[in-house]
């Protein structure tokens, strides 16, 4: 057991935590606190991640494109190889379905990222569509798969670098406020802070309520995912990812193998959660409508948590009612895509400092304060 004293406490070491702290630690004396036996066990190590500028709504479409450089340029030493590697993503349309996918191409911020395709354009980039499936269909080309393990192991090694303290199996078990300090107790050790980051995941409301703060509706939902063999004659690895518009589906190719979900969002309480064999069968169901796969044999399957704010939009800020309770939350599955720019606005609200140029018209859309009545939290869409 320990006691030991640090400017700020982190908890949860998943990707939002972990990067939150590498930036923190340049400047503070900085403890990750992480429930499980290693980091990222319950979302971001179960995360098949995309880079999309145009994936999510709005404020998360904003924390993309302002996260973008960073992947491309990532610091000096950050990753042995690149972190990202081109894919392109397909957003694909019924006859039915016309009015959905021009509706999302509207949007104005999207203008520069999409292009419109022809049907005959889209199964030549996966063959595999059935044609009467596909009606229209949108390119994002720029859409790129994230190397996952490289991206969270670079933050937390640049954690370590600047004298930061990861400790595993640390449940809080307790947070209390008392003299300017809050107190953390875990089967780990006892841990001192003036600032607590909340960046606990599908445990955020958890940790809230733990604190007595106003829990603000954090919900996890399992998303499942299921490895197939692609057809024998066919090598998919230059296939785009492809999603319906009413994201009903998605597929995309995986080291030689293709990942489909039937894009789950099912609410569930924090735990380790695994897939349902009907999420599973419907994630086959959907994608053999929209495909000629005959899918006959399974590689893997496994499910994940996404942890959405009622209005879908993360959660980044002072609560507004304890001091020094940070919420880094509500994530909803666009961690890794939003991580390097939400990182940076967390870490500039924490320091005091004036939010990213490139972000600062969000602080009031990010803010926990947001839902600073339960009729706000319960209405909010």
């Amino acid at each position: 057991m320990t006691d030991a004293t640090f400017d700020i406490v982190v908890i949860g070491a998943g990707i939002a935590g972990a990067s939150v702290a590498a930036e923190l630690a340049r400047t503070h004396h900085v403890a990750v606190l992480e429930r499980e036996d290693f980091p990222g066990y319950h979302s971001t190590g179960r995360s098949a991640a995309l880079f999309s500028e145009i994936y999510g709504n709005g404020v998360v479409r904003a924390l993309s494109r302002a996260s973008r450089d960073f992947y491309y340029a990532p610091p000096a030493g950050f990753a042995p190889d690149p972190l990202i590697k081109p894919r392109g993503a397909m957003y694909i349309a019924r006859e039915s379905q016309l009015p959905q996918l021009e509706r999302f191409a509207a949007n104005s911020d999207l203008a520069g990222s999409i292009r419109h395709i022809t049907p005959e354009d889209a199964l030549r980039a996966c063959p595999i569509l059935r044609p009467e499936y596909v009606h229209a269909a949108l390119m994002e080309p720029d859409a790129a798969d994230v190397d996952v393990a490289a991206l969270h192991q670079g933050y937390l090694r640049e954690f370590r670098a600047a004298g930061g303290t990861l400790v595993t199996n640390a449940d809080v078990e307790s947070l209390v406020y008392r003299d300017h300090q809050w107190r953390l107790t875990t089967p780990s050790g006892t841990f001192s802070a003036k600032i607590v980051i909340n960046a606990a995941g599908a445990w955020a409301d958890t940790i809230a309520s733990k604190a007595g703060s106003t829990p603000l509706n954090i919900q996890p939902c399992r998303r499942t995912v299921v490895l197939v063999e692609p057809p024998l004659q066919l090598s998919p690895d230059a296939w785009p990812m492809v999603i319906d518009i009413d994201e009903s589906f998605y597929l995309k190719p995986d080291a030689g193998l293709l990942l489909l979900s039937p894009a789950d969002e099912t609410p569930i309480a924090p735990c380790d959660v695994q897939p349902e064999e009907y999420d599973v069968a419907v994630a086959i169901d959907r994608v053999e409508q929209a495909t000629t796969l005959n899918i006959t044999r399974i590689r893997k399957r496994w499910a994940g948590l996404r942890s959405f704010a009622p209005d879908r939009s993360p959660v980044i800020g002072f609560d507004g009612a304890l001091p020094g309770f940070f919420w880094l939350a509500g994530q909803g599955g666009y961690g890794f895509q939003t991580a390097p720019a939400a990182s940076r606005f967390a870490a500039a609200l924490v320091r005091g400092e004036q939010p990213p140029h490139d972000l600062i018209e969000f602080v009031a859309e990010l803010s926990p304060q947001r839902f600073a009545s339960p009729t706000a939290a319960r209405s909010a869409t």
